[in-house]
């Protein structure tokens, strides 16, 4: 707003106000994709989200995700790796939408040469999906905040200021809508989010 207001108090070249537009841009998108992450935990809160109804096979989300942060991974010198498979009753957007949270944060924390693990299991009637990565270590009593609506555990684990410290309770809010639960654990150098899940065999 204030970039904006200081482009309006005079007249400028084209060039300028194409660069005010595009700085503008990215700042609506941001904005545009806070809104909308409040909005999916409004309707979480009031048990408006889908209903699950579909078999969804977690390796093949998982798969398809590893392709779409492969460019990301490799720029930061991160392996992706996947291991197992599962499936579960649900809404496939969502699901992946959980995963993604999970598999982008755990990529922005993982050191360069680092290898970030996504490990599906199934064990009876529940599906387990961990994603676990090599970082800073999250004290104990830190752990629960984490999915508390826009925290951060502190300013290194902020994403130099990308999203909203909202992810983690989308995740929670979209395992708890199929039946399930995150679990984060983080000790020796290394943090996993483990969602457990009711299968769908």
């Amino acid at each position: 707003m204030t970039e904006t207001q200081v482009a309006l108090s005079r007249a400028r070249s084209a060039e300028d106000y194409r660069e005010t537009l595009h700085s503008n841009l990215e700042e609506f998108e941001r904005l545009a994709r806070m809104i909308g992450d409040m909005l999916f935990l409004a309707k979480a809160d009031n048990g408006l989200l889908p209903r699950p109804v579909e078999a969804v096979a977690l390796e093949v989300q998982a798969r398809a995700l590893i392709e779409f942060y492969e460019a990301l991974a490799e720029e930061k010198h991160v392996r992706l790796q996947i291991a197992g498979a599962g499936t579960v009753v649900g809404d496939r957007l969502m699901l992946r939408r959980a995963l993604s949270n999970l598999l982008s944060n755990a990529l922005r924390h993982t050191p360069g040469g680092g290898t970030v693990e996504i490990r599906i299991a199934t064990t009876g009637d529940r599906t387990r999906l961990s994603v676990q990565n090599p970082g800073p270590t999250i004290p104990p009593d830190r752990l629960p905040l984490l999915f508390d609506r826009f925290h951060r555990i502190d300013t290194s684990r902020s994403g130099h200021g990308e999203g909203a410290g909202l992810g983690s309770a989308i995740t929670r809010s979209i395992a708890v809508a199929h039946g399930g639960h995150v679990q984060p654990e983080s000790a020796g150098g290394m943090t996993a989010f483990s969602t457990d899940l009711p299968s769908g065999n």
